[in-house]
């Protein structure tokens, strides 16, 4: 048993588990010994029992082909683990054909003591799903995993994918402790529970935080952090939860979102049920949207960053298709844009050096707003930290530098040069801290249309890559700015966001313009009276939100629009971008040309024309209104 266990502590990465553990499993662990060479499993035929370790000897693997040809073979030596893919995302079938040469002995540990240890140790599975990740980077590899019209079906999971919610899966138990219970009564806490994550208690019966493995060995064993410290002294936060009532793909997008890798699952009443991980939700879902995005951040190169967003319309007309909202795709779109841009920015970094000082790269307009399409150019901006003046110039000439470079890699990939310059390669906003505080300032105190127009849109803007921190404050500084702005100010918003007219005819038809042959609608100028009028309100309140349907939300919660508008304007805005996603999606599958935001009202049915100019008319109520309040004027 001793020299079982030394030699599951050297096998990767078994090497990241605790002894208590390791003992645990070897008692478990079955050993087989081949005397002669062996088929032990065929491709998408064998059930798993388990993953094998290979002690001594050697595994052969290989896909067969349609012509019974073996490819892509490999050879696993003593230390190589086979099967911990096939149970985690393959529903226990083996993915490739395995045989194991004469003399081979192998220790098989059994699927239900493999699973538990990926439920409770994240760097353990993590291991396993990023190997899988670069493999299928490799298009021979992923073309024998599933052909090419089930990899397009299965990049939104199934069906129960998008119709389960949160009811259908089992919480685990929250275990917790007192916030000064201490580090190292903490750690027993978790080992005596077998949990990856403790929650930190409140007073009300709610939680102030939580410490995870990685918080042990970051926080603590990294910092030699006294084991007496109470436990609130290393505790992350905040706790995020969610309603059982959610869907599961509603779950993932929430985790995405916060970079959280817990969920807190709770009633209407607001009681804590339990807690679910990322991980958990996520094995079952092999060729969802949200393991796409883990694979573009392990994309090595510019040219399979390309192939990445080339591969998005597809997805996003699948789950248009499928009755996924628009606002739900444009999270996706989202959350692949940003994977691209952190990729390149990294890249670029580690191309020039460490950066002279600490920045933020930051995402304007309608990727700012999250609301990003699949016809999209770049707007980004840059935020560098103020330093001595002597250091000035050298710091601007490298994020200037860094922004180019970036924006070149950026076009490469499809997100196109801006035509009107709102890019961090513009010198203009590629800026320290407070020369950004000191434009903000004028587009707010001497408000013109033109300063107007930039600050609507450097209003939207989001951090992606870098310092958070800075974007943050410039918030909290225009909060304080806009106590005191004048009438003129909102005046002249008030006037932007009527610059485009409803294409509502006097007698309720469609005022179209002329493209080609066909007389057709801007489906992108009939969604931006509502994403200005809706950032209108959200500066007279002082809602600093950037997504439109956020801001909506926090207004309605302010009681500045009552549950009729809120519901109008947001049925309005999100039934206009599913119309536009899919127009777009589908004018780059059927490779008709770049996308574009026109669609032919006689291409429509009757029912969507209908829909369409109720829409309209709820944008010209809106108008109306703003013209009221912020205009003084009817005209």
């Amino acid at each position: 048993m001793s020299s079982k266990l030394e030699f599951i502590r050297s096998v990767e990465p078994f090497h990241l588990l605790p002894d208590e553990e390791l003992s645990e499993i070897t008692q478990v662990m079955q050993t087989t010994t081949f005397d002669s060479e062996l088929v032990v499993y065929y491709q998408e035929y064998s059930k798993l029992k388990g993953i094998d370790i290979v002690v001594r000897g050697e595994y052969e693997e290989f896909f067969y082909d349609e012509e019974n040809e073996k490819r892509l073979i490999e050879y696993s030596g003593p230390g190589a683990v086979y099967g911990a893919i096939s149970l985690l995302v393959n529903k226990k079938r083996s993915i490739r054909t395995v045989v194991a040469k004469a003399g081979t002995e192998v220790i098989c540990l059994p699927k239900v003591n493999f699973k538990s240890l990926c439920e409770k140790y994240a760097d353990f599975s993590n291991h396993f799903t990023h190997i899988f990740g670069k493999k299928m980077l490799d298009e021979e590899y992923a073309g024998f995993i599933l052909s090419r019209k089930e990899q397009r079906s299965n990049y939104i999971g199934s069906d129960i994918f998008f119709s389960k919610s949160l009811k259908d899966i089992r919480p685990r138990p929250i275990v917790s402790c007192l916030p000064e219970t201490s580090v190292w009564q903490a750690a027993k806490l978790m080992t005596e529970h077998r949990v990856s994550c403790l929650f930190i208690k409140a007073m009300d019966d709610t939680y102030d935080g939580y410490i995870t493995d990685i918080t042990l060995r970051e926080q603590v064993v990294a910092q030699k952090t006294d084991l007496n410290e109470p436990v609130s002294s290393v505790m992350e936060g905040p706790i995020v939860s969610i309603e059982q009532d959610a869907f599961v793909y509603e779950a993932i997008l929430l985790m995405f979102k916060s970079k959280s890798r817990y969920l807190v699952i709770k009633n209407e009443q607001g009681k804590y049920l339990g807690v679910t991980s990322r991980n958990k939700l996520i094995s079952d879902q092999t060729y969802s949207p949200f393991v796409f995005i883990q694979s573009v951040k392990l994309a090595s190169g510019i040219k399979e960053l390309a192939d990445k967003w080339r591969q998005v319309p597809d997805i996003v007309f699948q789950l248009l298709s499928r009755g996924v909202r628009s606002e739900h795709a444009n999270q996706v779109i989202t959350a692949v844009s940003d994977s691209i841009t952190n990729n390149i920015v990294e890249s670029v970094l580690e191309e020039m050096g460490p950066p002279p000082a600490r920045f933020v790269f930051m995402a304007l307009g309608s990727e700012g707003r999250k609301e990003q399409t699949l016809k999209t150019d770049q707007d980004n901006a840059i935020i560098y930290e103020d330093r001595p003046e002597e250091e000035q110039t050298q710091i601007r000439e490298y994020f200037l530098s860094l922004a180019g470079k970036v924006s070149e890699k950026l076009d490469f990939v499809g997100f196109s040069f801006c035509t009107g310059g709102f890019m961090a390669k513009n010198p203009k906003w590629c800026q320290s801290l407070s020369y950004w505080k000191e434009y903000y300032r004028k587009w707010i105190g001497h408000p013109e249309p033109e300063s107007v127009m930039n600050f609507s849109t450097f209003f939207d803007c989001r951090a992606v890559y870098g310092e958070r921190a800075y974007v943050d404050e410039l918030r909290a500084f225009i909060k304080d700015t806009l106590d005191g702005p004048s009438e003129l100010f909102f005046y002249h918003l008030g006037k932007n966001a009527l610059q485009y007219e409803s294409p509502l005819t006097f007698f309720k038809g469609f005022r179209t313009i002329t493209k080609g042959d066909k007389s057709v609608l801007d489906i992108k100028k009939a969604m931006t009276p509502i994403v200005d009028l809706v950032r209108v309100y959200a500066l007279k309140h002082k809602v600093l939100r950037t997504n439109t349907g956020e801001r909506l939300a926090e207004l309605y919660e302010q009681d500045v629009l009552n549950k009729v508008e809120y519901y109008e304007l947001m049925q309005a805005y999100y039934y206009l971008m599913g119309i536009r996603l899919k127009r777009q999606a589908k004018d780059i599958i059927r490779k008709q040309g770049e996308p574009h935001n026109y669609i032919d009202p006689a291409d429509l049915t009757k029912i969507e024309r209908v829909t369409l100019k109720e829409i309209f008319k709820v944008i010209e109520k809106f108008q109306l209104k703003i013209k009221i309040e912020f205009t003084g004027s009817l005209k």
